[in-house]
């Protein structure tokens, strides 16, 4: 395993935007899990503006929401209509 060391929170969302992208164009059907929560919003903006200013294509990807909060919902059940950060950040 490499570990990057960025100098800041963009250019780590930078970095990972590069490498999801790089696996994006070299094997369009791949299977990605995408975490919730505020942590990859930086990641998400960044293939964001890839797919709108240099056409980055989705078109075949898999994806599936990682949710790390799947105990605490069966443990303590409430309202987390607030974390579906996914579909309210486009």
């Amino acid at each position: 395993m490499e570990v990057v060391i960025t100098p800041d929170y963009d250019e780590m969302s930078k970095f990972a935007a590069g490498m999801i992208a790089r696996q994006v164009k070299d094997k369009p059907g791949t299977v990605l899990g995408l975490a919730t929560g505020s942590t990859p919003l930086g990641v998400y903006r960044e293939l964001i503006r890839m797919h709108r200013e240099e056409g980055l294509d989705f078109s075949k990807l898999i994806t599936f929401n990682i949710d790390d909060k799947l105990r605490t919902l069966q443990a303590a059940p409430k309202d987390h209509s607030g974390d579906n950060v996914l579909v309210k950040n486009p």
